[in-house]
């Protein structure tokens, strides 16, 4: 007999059973997942901040690691700045400590006793201020002074080693007193001189001659001829600023004779004489004047001495010896 079928019912059970413990399966590691996910997006926010409090923390140290540097760079120049001024106030003693020891080293030296050397000492300021007044300013009277201060005083030193000293400044002082005057005096009086006497009043007419002819004298008394190169200036507003231009020159003249400017002066003069010409015209005093013009003229403003200056250097050379 065959056998009855085997019943279907259980089977289905279990495959029922089998799809349902699937799908709680699945669920509990998708819950598990989302719960191992979000717990790690809890760590690693936990961590970013720790990182973000540590960063800013490192900033703060960094920041204060700066100011500290930056206040050490400032002490570190501060005491640079310091050491330097410290060095430079050691040389400057240095220096000063070394000019001591060599004036005491001088000053005991026997060859340079204190009031000897005191005394040279005023000698060369002498002398020095008798060549610069000669070469600045070529004041023969103020070196003639300075060296007639100087000889008493060389004359007082008993050393015999400077005797050839006394006689160098003799020959000096008797080369300047050979110059003679100062030119600039002599110059200045010339031209006073030329200056005086001129009028701006009236033109000076010329007075009629004795040996003319008899016609001439007669007509000379209403018609009077002379060329117009000689004529002169007639009319009294021309002959004030003729005049008035004169004095200018005489101006400029006596400012080129103090700065000792011969061609200052030379032009100077130049112009004074055509002014002369013209308001002197017919004078008998113009020639004298014209004279006095080229007496001025040939005059040397500038004197010098071949021997100015001897006595400071053999000076200079004796005590550097």
């Amino acid at each position: 007999m065959p056998k009855p079928p085997a019943p279907i019912a259980p089977a289905r059970r279990s495959r029922a059973g089998a799809l349902l413990l699937s799908v709680l399966l699945i669920l509990v590691i998708a819950a598990a997942a989302v719960f191992a996910w979000r717990h790690w997006q809890a760590l690693e926010q936990q961590r970013q901040s720790r990182a973000e409090q540590q960063r800013t923390a490192l900033d703060a140290r960094v920041e204060s690691l700066r100011q500290i540097q930056r206040a050490q760079t400032q002490r570190l120049q501060q005491a640079e700045a310091t050491n330097r001024v410290l060095r430079d106030e050691l040389l400057g003693i240095g220096q000063r400590a070394a000019l001591l020891e060599d004036s005491v080293s001088k000053l005991a030296d026997p060859d340079r006793h204190g009031a000897q050397a005191l005394r040279l000492d005023e000698i060369e300021l002498l002398l020095g201020i008798g060549q610069q007044r000669l070469r600045l300013d070529d004041d023969i009277d103020g070196a003639r002074r300075a060296l007639a201060l100087a000889a008493p005083l060389l004359d007082g030193l008993d050393d015999p080693g400077y005797l050839n000293l006394r006689q160098t400044l003799a020959q000096e002082q008797a080369a300047l007193q050979a110059l003679g005057a100062d030119p600039r005096i002599q110059a200045n009086a010339l031209l006073e001189r030329i200056a005086d006497g001129i009028d701006a009043s009236t033109p000076i007419q010329p007075a009629p001659s004795l040996r003319a002819p008899w016609y001439q004298r007669l007509f000379g008394r209403f018609v009077h001829r002379q060329p117009t190169a000689s004529a002169g200036l007639q009319q009294r507003p021309d002959r004030d600023a003729a005049f008035a231009a004169l004095q200018i020159e005489f101006s400029l003249a006596r400012a080129a004779v103090e700065r000792r400017d011969t061609t200052g002066l030379r032009h100077a003069l130049a112009r004074i004489d055509g002014w002369l010409q013209r308001l002197l015209a017919g004078s008998p005093g113009l020639q004298q004047k014209r004279r006095l013009l080229a007496e001025l003229q040939a005059l040397p403003l500038r004197m010098e001495s071949p021997l100015a200056g001897t006595t400071l250097q053999q000076l200079r050379a004796l005590r550097g010896q």
